[in-house]
């Protein structure tokens, strides 16, 4: 966008020069750094003063250039994903591998953990794996990964969102996990999932199978603790298992109890899932908000045409 293009945006608006001056530079180069300084200087500042303008008008580009090619750090590339198999944990001596994926092809990946860093390896496609064998104590903890170019560039991802690696000890014993109501649920019913066991200074962690979310977590009330989960929907049925973690070493897990199993009783005839229904509600009210949006920025640009 030349000079011409940004007087017709400008002026267009109905803006007076300071505020021409900021949308200008919100624009960026395209709508011409000097002439947007050069109006604003005419206009407001100091109209015999081009050289300060010059100045002025390089130092905002070299910024500009700097933030936008990762001179000052500023990563050039988004932040990858990164997850573990298996992911609910690992007994000591077992093996986990560490997956990252990242968005760009030819890229070099970088395992870290709190400070350590691992040899970087070239992936196959998107991904790449860092496999762990032989799993101590040293190896649990928060990981994350990032990725750089392998052509010798120095502008490098974000790094990814941490994973925990919680490594099971096998000389800390399952609790017990028990379900109340028992039996078939029927929809809409308040469940309680209780875990018992090894009271002092631990946290206690309910999993259920298949959930790629994190486990919910609780401290006990006497010698375990209760997660409830209210008005349970065919969502929440499936497979729970609860485990402990010393608060001293948070990222150090007991065995897992034994499974117990949610079974969620389908609505009746004639009953309402309220679940469903809100979704369903939900979905009608976000068509009807895009469709008004769609409705008002056609009229708004309807008129914009019919502007000398």
């Amino acid at each position: 966008m030349g000079k011409k293009g940004a007087e017709r945006i400008t002026g267009f608006l109905g803006l007076q020069p300071p505020a021409q001056f900021l949308i200008l530079l919100a624009l960026g180069p395209q709508a011409g750094w000097s002439w947007t300084l050069g109006c604003w200087w005419q206009h407001w500042g100091a109209p015999h003063c081009p050289i300060m303008a010059s100045a002025l008008t390089i130092i905002l580009l070299s910024c500009w250039l700097a933030g936008h090619s990762g001179a000052w750090g500023e990563p050039s590339y988004p932040k990858p994903n990164i997850s573990l198999s298996p992911s609910g944990g690992v007994s000591l001596g077992g093996a986990v591998s560490v997956w990252c994926r990242g968005q760009h092809q030819g890229m070099r990946f970088v395992l870290n953990k709190e400070g350590r860093h691992f040899p970087a390896v070239d992936p196959k496609g998107l991904e790449a794996m860092f496999p762990i064998s032989n799993v101590s104590r040293d190896d649990r903890g928060r990981y994350n990964c990032s990725y750089h170019s392998r052509s010798g560039s120095a502008a490098t991802s974000s790094p990814s969102d941490p994973v925990e690696l919680v490594v099971r000890d096998p000389s800390l014993p399952g609790p017990s996990i028990s379900l109340s109501p028992t039996g078939v649920t029927a929809a809409g019913t308040d469940v309680t999932i209780r875990c018992r066991g090894q009271p002092r200074d631990v946290r206690f962690f309910l999993h259920k199978a298949g959930d790629l979310n994190p486990p919910r977590h609780m401290d006990p009330a006497g010698d375990g603790a209760e997660f409830h989960i209210p008005t349970v929907g065919r969502q929440h049925g499936g497979n729970y298992c609860c485990s402990y973690r010393p608060r001293s070493e948070p990222f150090v897990s007991s065995q897992p109890s034994h499974p117990v199993q949610l079974v969620v009783a389908a609505a009746p005839p004639g009953h309402q899932d309220f679940t469903y229904a809100n979704i369903a509600r939900l979905a009608l009210s976000a068509m009807v908000l895009l469709i008004m949006g769609l409705i008002l920025a056609e009229a708004y640009y309807s008129r914009s045409r019919e502007v000398p």
